[in-house]
């Protein structure tokens, strides 16, 4: 019998019973305690914020939310525990009791999330409050949503903060959030399939899920997830998936033209509004707040041009690799918001005069990605004929390529936008790299 065998939610999963369709033809398990922690006002906010924000105005249809994606991650979890529980390693630290806490923690994963979150949280704004903040309002004792935690899951709401925003440590909890949050996670395994059937490309469900559910067992140490050797081609075809789904989707150039506008129309309004108060309406009501503020700014033409009735997505001017502009990209790199800004104003400035046009401050604006790496792939492979553990990136040339340097050199790129009805004199204006690299070492 299956050690987990009693949580009910596990038993709805094997037996086909009690479910709720989502998207692909996927069959979550809804007993009445699920439906309780999803009915919370709190949960009920993320049907309010879209997964993928800006990337609708490219993608029209990546529409869904972060409600469908939680019930997708809360998918995984079960499956993955289903997998897990036939581990004697993993079944000598996960009782039943814990389980639970991970299931909860995966539907509430994305609680602390507000609307277009990444793209501001990109920003590194120095007043910006961490998202984790507000998922520990969300469950804080007086809140609709601890109380369902505590009365109809017997989970005390700090064990679920703890597995999000970790406050102690132990192998236990760093096995949890490794599931949650670590190279082969549950979020993951959703939102690349989940953004890849909703933006109707096929790049992220090229991996065999199935295969890397299968082969999931405890790393050597005991705290964290690995794969088994069966399981090295899904792995593979996993982080290639993400690779593209980044490349095609998540920094597709116009996707990250839409960003850059949001982004600079947001540096200049935040100072004067209340994020606190902001972060927690619906995507609907900060997209209201925002035009409303930028009414007779520089920033109106950003905003209405992504939300208004008329799509205006800025265009490519000049597009910087290591490879394109080479000295302009090291220039440009990582910059932070408050160093883009001026240095946009000056370029439009500078630049209006050569093309005998009139250039506001937010007429221009600059991409620089940040520095993370998105795509890395940090886990180990257990070979079971010689009994031993070796990180993936080893074994496979694929993953030292793609994880490595692959992803900066080629889909991180320095790009300079600028509204539509001055992209075409902007981008044929001669010398143009080296009026841009003057004004940027000013």
């Amino acid at each position: 019998m299956h050690p987990l065998i009693d949580i009910p939610e596990l038993v709805r999963l094997e037996a086909g019973q009690g479910l709720i369709r989502i998207p692909d033809e996927q069959d979550v398990p809804f007993t009445p305690r699920v439906r309780a922690l999803v009915d919370t006002a709190e949960f009920r906010r993320l049907a309010q914020i879209s997964q993928l924000g800006l990337v609708s105005r490219i993608y029209p249809g990546a529409m869904h939310t972060r409600f469908e994606h939680a019930l997708g991650v809360f998918h995984n979890a079960l499956r993955y525990l289903w997998q897990l529980g036939k581990d004697r390693q993993f079944r000598t630290l996960v009782d039943c009791h814990t389980a639970e806490v991970l299931m909860a923690a995966a539907l509430l994963h994305d609680l602390g999330h507000w609307p277009f979150c990444h793209p501001i949280e990109d920003m590194r704004l120095p007043d910006l409050p961490p998202h984790e903040q507000f998922a520990a309002e969300f469950l804080a004792p007086h809140r609709e949503l601890a109380q369902v935690l505590r009365d109809e899951w017997g989970i005390d709401p700090a064990e679920v903060l703890d597995v999000l925003v970790p406050r102690t440590d132990s192998p236990r909890l760093r096995l949890l959030r490794s599931i949650l949050s670590g190279p082969i996670d549950i979020d993951k395994m959703d939102y690349l399939e989940r953004d890849s059937l909703h933006c109707g490309v096929p790049y992220g469900k090229n991996f065999d899920k199935n295969r890397l559910i299968q082969s999931l067992l405890l790393n050597e140490a005991g705290d964290g997830l690995a794969i088994s050797s069966k399981g090295k081609t899904a792995a593979e075809l996993m982080v290639f998936a993400r690779y593209v789904m980044f490349s095609e989707v998540y920094w597709h150039h116009a996707v990250r033209a839409a960003t850059c506008m949001f982004a600079r129309a947001f540096f200049e309004l935040h100072l004067a509004l209340d994020l606190r108060q902001l972060f927690q309406q619906t995507e609907a009501d900060v997209i209201h707040t925002l035009r409303e503020a930028a009414r007779g700014t520089d920033c109106e033409p950003l905003l209405e041009g992504l939300f208004g009735p008329r799509r205006q997505i800025y265009k490519r001017v000049i597009e910087c690799t290591l490879h394109q502009h080479a000295e302009l990209y090291e220039l440009l790199t990582r910059k932070p918001m408050a160093w883009l800004v001026p240095c946009a104003e000056r370029l439009a400035a500078d630049l209006g005069p050569l093309i005998g046009e009139r250039l506001s401050p937010a007429d221009l604006v600059i991409d620089a990605p940040p520095g993370d790496r998105e795509v890395e792939f940090e886990v180990d492979l257990y070979f079971p004929k010689e009994h031993c553990y070796r990180p993936l990136h080893e074994v496979s040339p694929v993953i030292r390529a793609l994880a490595g340097t692959q992803f900066d050199d080629y889909v991180k790129r320095v790009r300079i936008y600028s509204h539509p009805r001055v992209a075409r004199k902007l981008s044929t204006l001669a010398g143009l790299p080296e009026r841009i690299r003057a004004v940027a070492e000013e």
